[in-house]
Order: structure tokens, then C-alpha cells, then sequence
């Protein structure tokens, strides 16, 4: 029988969900346009997109991460997860949103707000996860003054969302925004390491991480006979303070490889 991630699942921080060591990004479900992959795409289209969602919860997946700037992502998952929003952990974000092709950025306490109530229209639900700060690369300037911490702060108090962090582009950043808050998303692969101080200290206080783009191409680094996934899942896992990376495929073998991969590391690590 093909090994799943049904038995891995794993705290994420002090935040009280338990994860999946891998997640599910669902950009490519939303837009086409301003997405930095090699190849071209397609969106999936509903029946598509309900196969890979169905696949991706058999194989243990529970994560699945979403967001405004992310097309109509969250407006296609609200209906595609009509009766399973208990299996999920839904990530979304704040702070970024995607218009005729352009990304425009709003971190102010109203539209934090708005766009929370937005996203749990879209999504069909009563709560969301984890909202992250969508950043613009300005991480430190962004939380300290914008407000959009403390707003979060607010509606995880009032319940609208369970809780918060940052997915940004520095180690300050990242650092700052464990603080106050409880995860950050951060870039982790064989080709950057930079962000590594936030993974220790998310270990060192029991905060959250989650690692996006695990699996950008570092095969340069690697021996011709070295598979990059493995390489890749070995260094993203071995770190004590990851909870999970996003995997943003929508190809169902790149999926279900990436997920034998995956546990065939953390069996081994174990």
C-alpha cells in the first residue's frame, strides 16, 4: 500500500492545528497571469479541480492554502469544499490583492477587515484558519505601522480567525512577526537559506512555519544521479521548527509523487 501522511500529521507552533507535512497551494486553481512558473498552464476546471482536492485529502493532506491576490481561488474552494470544512486547515492571506493583471497592496485596518469578511463569504465559512500578511517586501514597516497586526490580532479575539503571521521576504520580518503573532511563511530550499534564523527561533518559542517554495529548482546544486524532491524534502524536514510546506501542483502524479517522497523522508527522520 502506498505510504500517505494520514499518520503525520503535526502541531503547527502553539497555534493548536495540527498539519499535514505538506499543503496544498491553490494559486493555480485562480489565475494564470503573473505566476512565475517555467511552463505554461491551464486552470483546472471544476471537476478537475474536485478530483485534485479529493486526491490530495485521500493521500492525508489537510492544509490547503489560498488568498485574495490568488484570482478566484477562494471563490472556486468555497463550493469545492461544500461539506468537508471540518477535514480542512484553510490558510488564507490579507494585504494583497490582484487586479486586471497588476498586484496593488492595502495593509490598512479597513481593508484587513473587509477583506477577512470577503474571504469567509468566498470560502462558505465561519472561521479561517490562518491568515497571513500577504507582504509586499516592506515586512518590518508593514507590521509595526499599517495596523494590519493589530487588526488581526482583533478578529482572532473575536474568532473570525484562529490564527495569524506573515509570509514575507526577510529574516526581520519573519522575526517580528512571530513576536506578536503565531506563524510565518518563509522561502526554504536548496537554493535559499537565507530565512533560516526565523525557523529557529519559530523553534525555540513553539511558532509556527510553513515553507513555500520547498521545491524551487536547486537541481544545479545537486549530483546528476540526486532526485531534487528528496534533496529538497530532506532539508525543508530535517529542520525541527517546519511544520509543513505548500506544494502548488495541479498535476495528480506530481502530487501523489510528491506526497511518497515526503513520507518516505519523515519515516526515515524519524
Amino acid at each position: 500500500m502506498m505510504k500517505t501522511l494520514h499518520d503525520m500529521h503535526r502541531p503547527l507552533g502553539s497555534t493548536g492545528l495540527q498539519v499535514s507535512p505538506l499543503g496544498l497551494g491553490t494559486v493555480k486553481l485562480g489565475r494564470d497571469q503573473g505566476v512565475k512558473y517555467p511552463t505554461g498552464f491551464r486552470i483546472p476546471d471544476d471537476a478537475q479541480a474536485r478530483q485534485l482536492l479529493k486526491l490530495a485529502r485521500d493521500l492525508g493532506i489537510n492544509l490547503i492554502d489560498t488568498a485574495p491576490a490568488y484570482g478566484v481561488s477562494e471563490e472556486r474552494l468555497g463550493p469545492l469544499l461544500k461539506g468537508q470544512r471540518d477535514h480542512w486547515i484553510i490558510v488564507s492571506k490579507v494585504g494583497e490583492e490582484f487586479i486586471d493583471g497588476q498586484s496593488r497592496f492595502d495593509f490598512s485596518a479597513a481593508h484587513t477587515r473587509f477583506s477577512i469578511d470577503r474571504s469567509l463569504e468566498r470560502l462558505k465559512t465561519d472561521r479561517i484558519d490562518l491568515v497571513l500578511v500577504h507582504s509586499d517586501g516592506r515586512d518590518v514597516e508593514v507590521l509595526r505601522n499599517s495596523g494590519v497586526y493589530e487588526t488581526l490580532a482583533e478578529l482572532k479575539r473575536e474568532g473570525k480567525i484562529l490564527g495569524f503571521g506573515l509570509s514575507g521576504k526577510t529574516v526581520e520580518g519573519g522575526l517580528f512577526a512571530l513576536e506578536e503573532g503565531d506563524c510565518a511563511m518563509v522561502t526554504y530550499n536548496l537554493n535559499e537559506q537565507s530565512e533560516r534564523p526565523v525557523l529557529d527561533y519559530a523553534q525555540a518559542h513553539a511558532k509556527g512555519i510553513l515553507v513555500k517554495k520547498a521545491l524551487a529548482s536547486g537541481h544545479a546544486c545537486l549530483r546528476a544521479d540526486q532526485d531534487p524532491v528528496r534533496a529538497s524534502f530532506e532539508l525543508v524536514f530535517a529542520h525541527p521548527g517546519v511544520g509543513a510546506a505548500i506544494i502548488g501542483t495541479i498535476n495528480p502524479q506530481h502530487l501523489s509523487d510528491n506526497v511518497l517522497t515526503a513520507a518516505s523522508v519523515l519515516s526515515q527522520q524519524q
